[in-house]
């Protein structure tokens, strides 16, 4: 049986022609930052909850001084180029069990709305704040990649450069290849520290996606508006988050030695 819930929050629109994008908390929260951004300015629209009991044990405090549960919700807008299925969330699975469930149910999603492509978020951690952020880019399929290619600059060199990329963020790729399902991954550089907000990354990869669907946003805009999410983010993910990194990685380093590893994500 599944250990995720998942609840329809409204009805299930149509969809022409959509993506799906993932931007989790991970190093940086590179991929939450630019996922939450685009939600906020294109005011897309709530239609999954999902909930766990493998979810981490923890409860956030409001500015009402009331308690919510940590969430991860799929947000749905409607562009000219492409429509878009989004998520974000407070937290990431934090069990290997636990992430390939989630990871597969989301993709029962992909297939139920026909998405022909998925993209996925993240952040690679660096010893000091980058001052350009470089952004590379892996996927299950070298066409993927390529199509990408014409749109942005990226570095598709990624094999030797950095570790394993761990949870959602990399296994929707190679789940999504079991069901010849296209994906593709953006991970800008960041500054690793649990306090950092890696926007200079967010607003490289959304550089990118911009180009790629036209999503309307003004770039000279773009540090201005995410500097009000800033603080919120900071509050509701960075010690809740860290509790799904730090067992992902001490579980990775128990298996590989603990040596040479670069958390991805």
């Amino acid at each position: 049986m599944t250990s995720w819930k998942v609840n329809q929050l409204e009805k299930q629109p149509v969809l022409r022609n959509p993506i799906f994008i993932e931007g989790l908390p991970g190093i940086g929260n590179v991929g939450k930052v630019a996922v939450d951004f685009i939600i906020e300015k294109l005011e897309a629209k709530e239609l999954y909850e999902f909930f766990s009991y493998t979810m981490p044990h923890s409860v956030f405090v409001n500015e009402e001084n009331l308690v919510e549960l940590p969430s991860i919700k799929v947000y749905y807008v409607k562009l000219a180029k492409n429509d878009l299925l989004l998520l974000t969330g407070d937290v990431q699975p934090t069990d290997e069990v636990s992430s390939y469930d989630f990871s597969e149910k989301i993709l029962d999603i992909v297939e139920t709305f026909k998405c022909k492509e998925i993209v996925t978020l993240g952040g690679i951690g660096l010893g000091e704040i980058p001052k350009k952020p470089k952004v590379y880019a892996t996927a299950n399929n070298s066409n993927i990649v390529k199509r990408y290619k014409k749109l942005g600059s990226f570095n598709e060199n990624l094999y030797g450069v950095v570790g394993p990329i761990v949870g959602v963020t990399g296994l929707l790729l190679g789940l999504a290849d079991k069901r010849k399902i296209g994906a593709i991954s953006f991970l800008a550089e960041t500054y690793g520290h649990p306090m950092y907000l890696g926007v200079k990354g967010a607003r490289e990869i959304l550089k990118i996606l911009e180009k790629r669907f036209e999503l309307g946003i003004n770039m000279n805009e773009i540090d201005k508006e995410i500097d009000q999410l800033e603080s919120d983010l900071l509050k509701r993910t960075k010690d809740i988050s860290d509790v799904s990194k730090q067992t992902a990685i001490k579980k990775l380093k128990g298996k590989l030695g603990g040596e040479g590893i670069d958390y991805i994500g």
